[in-house]
């Protein structure tokens, strides 16, 4: 789903959009002429890797993920707000939710029987 930055309301306006078994969901509108505001909810399971056996793993995540979305270079140091800066006025949620999916892949997982396995194994520096 994409929808340009100019259309979006100023009122609430909810939205539901999926990758592969993970849900993205929530509301968003418009807050001043340059920035969006993001309500939103992740929920479903992914499938890693533990990193030191390389057991596949079940993820589940349920987290609430909120932002800002701006359509010019954000320049408020204040904020402590994640902000999505965009380059061509187009908030795709697909590639949002993608994003969100692969840096929950790209952490160090491991699974129940690594967690508290303290052996040595060789660590690349």
């Amino acid at each position: 789903m994409k929808i340009e930055f100019r259309k979006l309301p100023n009122t609430p306006k909810d939205f539901k959009t999926s990758f592969d078994s993970v849900e993205f969901s929530g509301t968003f509108c418009k807050i001043s002429s340059a920035l969006a505001k993001f309500e939103t909810k992740l929920s479903g399971k992914i499938e890693l890797q533990c990193c030191r056996c390389g057991e596949a793993i079940e993820l589940d995540i349920n987290e609430e993920f909120n932002f800002l979305v701006s359509d010019r270079v954000y320049k408020n140091d204040e904020s402590k707000d994640l902000i999505i800066e965009l380059d061509n006025e187009i908030i795709d949620f697909d590639e949002i939710v993608k994003s969100e999916v692969a840096s929950f892949q790209s952490e160090y997982t491991f699974c129940d029987a690594c967690k508290d396995d303290e052996s040595d194994f060789e660590k690349e520096y």
